[in-house]
């Protein structure tokens, strides 16, 4: 299987910076996409940024121009910087990975613990 481990958040000022990062382990799986998503109470979970495994990324609006989201395949590590942030970018911040294999072939879908992001002055 494969387990994901989130660090990084914490408490920040407006206009600060954060860096998230999640790390993926697990024996015959390869990982495909990485995922940010972020979720505050009382709404749903919603897609931050995504990068596959060739690289290509996209974000959500909302966040455009200010994360930035990376990974390093060696590691199996992903990453997002958080720039500019806003007060109405606190939540919780989960990881997602999508993880394959071949033979016999699977599909996994894995979620991290997730990470509170406060933003607050």
């Amino acid at each position: 299987q494969v387990q994901l481990v989130e660090s990084g958040g914490g408490l920040v000022q407006p206009g600060g910076s954060l860096r998230l990062s999640c790390a993926a382990s697990g024996s015959d799986f390869s990982i495909n996409a990485m995922s940010w998503y972020r979720q505050v109470p009382g709404k749903e979970r919603e897609l931050v940024a995504t990068i596959t495994s060739g690289g290509i990324i996209n974000y959500a609006d909302s966040v455009k121009g200010r994360f930035s989201i990376s990974r390093d395949n060696a590691k199996n590590t992903v990453y997002v910087q958080m720039n500019s942030l806003k007060t109405e970018d606190t939540a919780v911040y989960y990881c997602k990975v999508v993880a394959s294999r071949v033979n016999p072939f699977k599909v996994l879908n894995v979620w991290g613990q997730g990470t509170q992001v406060t933003v607050s002055s």
